[in-house]
Formats: structure tokens, sequence, C-alpha cells
């Protein structure tokens, strides 16, 4: 049995209100979801902000006034940024959201970061001296070896040691299966990691029931997965947030107090 912490990632870079009804993509949906997901159990938020078109963004001031919206409304919710290129931005840009916004936590994916390797040193000190929570975005066996590497030479600091193994991917789609974690776990044995999991597709909460059971932490929501173990559509991310915590109570783990 374990103790668990659960953040929701209610829209992420690519999907749209096309694709769910209830995937929030103003300013409003972003908070009223946060609301109904903290309400649901959830501890934290994986935050993705969208521009007036709806399109991904990582302009600061959207994510400024987005921020200090969930604060308001949903106070003790912890915020996490995304620094997520989705083939739009570059090294540059997500320093400089970096800079602008100095977050308390921020999700940085090593292989975005590998384009430009100075300036991921620049990203990853900057986050050190501003006390940002980096969770870095591990995707396989490459995303892990870069990390081993980049502890070793020092572009990232020993200290930061969160994680988030991603199972599945978008494209080509690839349904994540509770076995796909067991080489993440290999992988870095050694590495003394704090380690969440994320999940694409209908197995997701299977995925991280897996994951809780092996002392991990998750994250849940629309950014990776909108349907039911069955197939059917969840009806928002509080539902998919309130379905893990049930399933995970009934197997004897307990969601740790916020």
């Amino acid at each position: 049995m374990a103790e668990y912490t659960l953040t929701v990632a209610p829209n992420g870079a690519r999907r749209g209100r096309d694709d769910h009804p209830e995937l929030p993509v103003t300013q409003d949906q972003i908070v009223a979801t946060s609301v109904a997901c903290k309400a649901a159990g959830a501890h934290g938020i994986h935050l993705h902000v969208r521009d007036a078109a709806g399109a991904h963004t990582l302009d600061a001031e959207h994510y400024h006034d987005a921020k200090a919206a969930v604060a308001e409304a949903a106070p003790g919710l912890a915020i996490q940024i995304t620094t997520e290129s989705a083939g739009l931005f570059n090294v540059a840009e997500q320093l400089d959201c970096l800079k602008a916004l100095r977050p308390a936590s921020a999700s940085i994916a090593l292989r975005e970061m590998s384009r430009d390797p100075d300036m991921a040193a620049q990203a990853y000190a900057l986050c050190a001296e501003a006390g940002t929570q980096v969770q870095h975005i591990l995707y396989g066996p490459s995303c892990i070896e870069l990390l081993r590497r980049w502890y070793a030479d020092g572009t990232v600091p020993n200290t930061m040691r969160d994680v988030i193994f991603v199972l599945g991917q978008y494209v080509p789609e690839v349904l994540a299966q509770p076995q796909d974690l067991q080489p993440f776990l290999a992988a870095t044995d050694d590495l003394n990691l704090n380690w969440t999991v994320c999940a694409f597709g209908r197995h997701e909460q299977a995925c991280l029931l897996a994951a809780i059971a092996a002392g991990g932490d998750v994250r849940i929501g629309f950014e990776n997965n909108m349907e039911t173990p069955s197939g059917d559509l969840l009806s928002d991310n509080a539902a998919s947030v309130a379905a893990l915590i049930t399933a995970a109570t009934a197997a004897g783990h307990t969601l740790k107090e916020s």
C-alpha cells in the first residue's frame, strides 16, 4: 500500500474543445477546472495556457494572469507551468518564458533543451537561482541517458531530481500499458529520483495505479487521456481525478494530505 500525490493536466498543448467540450482552453475554463479538480482531490495543476485563438503559447503575460486567477480561485493548489515547445518554440523562447516568470515549479523536456545545450545550461542555472522546482520530462532511454550526462557535466544541477515518466505517445499513437513503467524504473534505479507518471490513452488509470503501487506519484487529465478504461468519454477532468482516487483507495492506497 502506498501514499501518492496527484497532479491534473487538464488541457495540454494540442487538444481543443473540438476534441472534448469540457477541455479547458480559456482562462475562465482553466480556473473552473482547477477549482473542480482541487475539490475532487488534486494536489496541483500542470498549467498550459492558450492565446486568443486557442493555440498553445509560452507568453509570460498569459501565464502570469492564469496563475494569479487559479491561485485566487483554488488556494493551495500547486501550480506547475510547462515550457513545452509543441513544435512551436525554440530554446531561447523557452528560456525567455522562465526568465520572465521565475516560477515556483516548471516542467522541462530534456530532449527539447538538447537542441541548444549552452542555452539549456542557462535555463537550469536560472531555475536553480530562482528556486524553481524543475520536473524533467523523460520520454524514454535517450532522455534518461542525457539526464545522466547532464548531471555528470553540471548542465543540470544534481539537486534537480524530479522527473516525469511519459508512457505512450501522441504521434504515432501509442497507447500506454502498465508494463511500460518497468523499463523506466530499471534504467533510473541508481539515480535517486522523485518520479511521477503520466500515460496516454484509455489504459491511463491502470498505468497510474501501477505507478502508485511502485511508489510513484501520478499526473492525470485530458492532456493525456479523455476516455474511461472501457473507451467511453469521461465527462470532465474532475471526473477523471475522482475515478482514479476511487480506484486507488479501493486498492488500499492513500492520497497524501495537501
